[in-house]
């Protein structure tokens, strides 16, 4: 099991949303502590800080993983027009 760590940023990110929407993002990431690499998930190319994305309807949430110590780290959470600015 990984521990999921979200960064301050992506915390106001999250808050930012609907209920409902932050409900459904919420609840994918709760799942990365048992599979951080879902069906779907996509490595992101040419990015230094080597992150995954996962997909939530329009939404995406952008994570790092770090296997040897088991670690989920949320970067970002945002809508699949303004993520990857």
């Amino acid at each position: 099991m990984y521990q999921i760590v979200v960064k301050p940023s992506a915390k106001r990110e999250l808050k930012k949303l609907s209920v409902s929407v932050a409900t459904l993002i919420v609840n994918k990431i709760d799942t990365l502590a048992n599979n951080p690499r879902p069906e779907g998930c996509k490595k992101l190319v040419n990015n230094k800080e080597e992150l995954w994305r996962v997909r939530v309807g329009d939404y995406r949430i952008l994570y790092a993983i770090d296997d040897t110590i088991r670690i989920v780290d949320i970067h970002h959470v945002g809508n699949r027009r303004e993520i990857y600015k």
